[in-house]
């Protein structure tokens, strides 16, 4: 009699649990528009959720700490003329957070680290370009202050924030994006379209390098793996929800095909590169399936299911960086209720307390590889990777600054006859902007000590050492 050999796995026993309900975030109105986005975006020092909100769009934004009730008070970032669609928070800057609208703008805004006293109207760059609604919004993996848009246009633009103009418009699609995925680098990205096509695009030659069709007409999305294969999740013929792996280099048939069930919701996938499991999260459904990817067939290998009672209305991801990693949390999702926001960890079990390697090798770290002019001349660039080891402690405010092109100055200079009297005045005026740059340094120096002083100042108030 042949014996059923059991796949060795480190994450065969990886278990969810939500946490206390003193840990979870109360009193939340989350938002009602039928729109198939997460509504929730997560990183080490913020949650946001996208809310209900009269006269016009809002979301809400958190410091992590803050747990239990939410006061109906509190305010909100609320710039948008209509609901807000998608919210994505930058990974090089943990205040910074782009949202995309029904008023057809998309908006990046700088959240304090202080709660603030009224709500956020004014964002630090507006960016105009589609006709219709934005309903997705990605930043670049690798590159400075690059922020991709997609609208119901069917347009999909990239922007350089850092000066608010947009670099790239990609029009390849005939019907509505329903998401948009970049590769490790930043060199590719996938989309998935109404059309029932799954796309790859070079977005700096604005080609589609891969192209192949999906069975069914449901919404579906698409992943880069680290890899370069693509996941994705969508609805066969039959409406049976079913995953599938992909080669990017042989587009023509799936590596692995899965059905699922019959249920009727938009799986959101989120997936981790560092153990490369995708956990699924059915809008509607009240589970988290969880599936490790690897180089063997059939390669896509089921784990297991968290289940609860409460449907999820939406649901975030938390970065690697923002784990518990002394208590061998491999993810942390965000679960969004009617009314409330509710952590649950994945965690593989381990007798020992010390720090597990092989749970956690270096992960994409808050610097950027490249500068957004770099990425825009062709180079790439993997992340840059940081350890876990001792824990990652998120970096202080740093302000994005927003330098927008004037037209103006690409002018040529008028020209002027070269006389004595025109060099002596040129030396003299030399002089005093020479002088006057150093006296502004040396302002700055001293304002710049005055702000580190207060802030030191208030983070001693905040921990009540005072």
């Amino acid at each position: 009699m042949s014996r059923r050999v059991v796949r060795q796995s480190k994450f065969r026993h990886v278990f969810g649990q939500p946490l206390k309900a003193d840990q979870s975030y109360e009193d939340i109105r989350v938002s009602r528009v039928t729109w198939d986005s997460s509504f929730c975006a997560v990183n080490p020092k913020f949650l946001a959720i996208i809310v209900e909100s009269g006269g016009g769009g809002a979301f809400l934004v958190v410091p992590l700490s803050k747990t239990g009730r939410v006061d109906k008070n509190y305010p909100l970032v609320a710039g948008h003329t209509g609901p807000v669609l998608d919210i994505d928070w930058c990974p090089h800057n943990d205040n910074i957070i782009a949202s995309g609208s029904e008023d057809c703008t998309a908006m990046v805004w700088q959240i304090p680290d202080s709660t603030p006293l009224r709500p956020i109207m004014e964002p630090v760059v507006t960016l105009e370009g589609h006709s219709k609604r934005v309903g997705i919004i990605t930043w670049h993996p690798t590159a400075r202050n690059i922020l991709l848009t997609a609208g119901s246009d069917n347009l999909i633009i990239i922007w350089n924030v850092g000066t608010g103009e947009h670099l790239i418009t990609i029009d390849n699609h005939p019907d509505l994006i329903y998401n948009v995925s970049w590769n490790r680098n930043g060199s590719l990205f996938c989309t998935t379209c109404k059309d029932k096509k799954v796309r790859v695009i070079d977005p700096r030659k604005q080609e589609i390098v891969q192209e192949r069709a999906h069975e069914g007409s449901r919404p579906m999305r698409g992943l880069f793996l680290q890899n370069g294969k693509i996941f994705t999740t969508g609805f066969s013929r039959m409406s049976e929800r079913q995953l599938a792996l992909w080669d990017p280099v042989n587009f023509d048939e799936p590596i692995a095909l899965q059905e699922m069930d019959t249920s009727n919701g938009v799986l959101l996938p989120f997936y981790d590169p560092d153990t490369n499991i995708v956990y699924l999260c059915g809008k509607g459904d009240s589970s988290i399936r969880y599936f490790e990817i690897t180089d063997e067939p059939p390669y896509v290998h089921y784990l297991s299911t968290f289940s609860s009672k409460e449907p999820q209305r939406g649901m975030g991801f938390m970065p690697k960086r923002g784990l518990d990693v002394s208590k061998c949390e491999i993810a942390r999702l965000y679960k969004l209720h009617e009314r409330k926001c509710e952590p649950i960890t994945m965690t593989v079990p381990r007798k020992s307390d010390l720090f597990q390697d092989d749970l956690y090798p270096d992960t994409a770290g808050p610097e950027p590889a490249l500068e957004a002019q770099d990425w825009l001349e062709g180079k790439n660039a993997d992340p840059l990777l940081v350890s876990l080891r001792d824990g990652y402690v998120p970096l202080k405010n740093r302000e994005l600054k927003v330098v927008k092109k004037n037209i103006l100055d690409s002018r040529p200079a008028p020209r002027r006859s070269m006389s004595t009297c025109d060099g002596n005045f040129h030396q003299v005026t030399l002089e005093k902007l020479l002088e006057e740059i150093h006296s502004l340094k040396v302002t700055v120096q001293s304002q710049e000590k005055r702000i580190c002083d207060l802030e030191n100042k208030l983070s001693k108030f905040t921990n009540g050492t005072a």
